[in-house]
């Protein structure tokens, strides 16, 4: 039953980019991502109630606190960074990007941290890195320096996504001890929700979130339902199955969003991208051995 869950949390994560790509197509991305924050914030709850973790937030330290708001803003920045990149790029050129923030986790780690990584680590790191330059059009990288220096375009975003997202991975690992990972979730999820709904206050966009197109309201409700499924597998699969194989089974929804970008969206792939998804693949079960 347990790969059963883990492969439903590898399909839904996948849908998640699927369907919030064909609800964003007129829908300002922030707009989005702050109406869909609200499912994901309900089913952050939801699975602090299964679980019991709600009495953590008598425990709570100013540290962690603290911790737990900053790693929320880093959260919800990677969280702007790739909707704004999936309304600007094609969903199979944008989601490696997200498995990218892995390998900026590990030095981040490496640096800050001061962590150790294996020879299979490193190579896994390398093989990701390679794959996911691969799964990059020629013109795509020669206009990578240039788009991190003015900070436009799909790449620039994509990019901050997945340093917002390492960034968030290396703040939990620095201090936020004694606190129950779906609690921690809920809480981040929280301050997510808050910074969404005030850069839509501030860039004068309530309105616009009030006039939603019905059949795109529904695909960015149903993105957020995606991750709450995706979450709700995912840690049911980790209490009945090993993490060793739970883990890189989720990490491949890579290859669900990809197979669905090519029978939704028609998006095509070359063979430098499927040699380039291999790689990633690859990468990604080496630095999870």
């Amino acid at each position: 039953m347990w790969v059963l869950l883990a492969c439903g949390s590898a399909l839904f994560a996948g849908l998640t980019s699927i369907l919030a790509k064909q609800g964003i197509r007129t829908t300002d991305s922030t707009v989005a991502m702050a109406l869909r924050t609200v499912v994901v914030l309900v089913g952050a709850w939801a699975m602090v109630l299964v679980v019991g973790s709600q009495d953590g937030l008598a425990h709570l330290d100013a540290r962690s606190t603290g911790l737990l708001v900053l790693s929320g803003l880093t959260t919800g920045a990677s969280w702007l960074c790739y909707f704004k990149a999936l309304q600007l790029g094609s969903v199979s050129k944008v989601v490696p990007f997200d498995k990218l923030s892995t390998v900026l986790t590990v030095l981040l780690a490496l640096i800050l941290l001061g962590e150790r990584v294996s020879a299979v680590g490193a190579l896994g790191i390398v093989l990701m890195t390679a794959g996911t330059l691969l799964m990059l059009d020629a013109d795509d990288l020669r206009g990578l320096p240039r788009a991190l220096r003015e900070g436009g375009g799909w790449l620039a975003h994509a990019v901050g996504s997945a340093l917002f997202a390492a960034l968030t991975a290396v703040l939990s690992k620095a201090g936020i001890v004694g606190v129950d990972s779906t609690l921690g979730t809920a809480i981040r999820t929280g301050v997510v929700l808050v910074m969404a709904w005030a850069l839509v206050a501030l860039s004068g966009r309530l309105r616009e979130a009030r006039r939603v197109p019905r059949d795109e309201l529904g695909l960015i409700l149903a993105s957020g339902a995606a991750t709450c499924a995706s979450w709700l597998c995912y840690h049911r699969a980790l209490q009945d199955g090993p993490a060793s194989v739970v883990v890189p089974i989720d990490k491949l929804s890579v290859l669900v969003t990809v197979a669905f970008s090519v029978l939704v969206l028609r998006e095509a792939l070359s063979r430098r991208y499927l040699a380039g998804l291999t790689l990633l693949v690859g990468g990604t079960l080496a630095m999870l051995a």
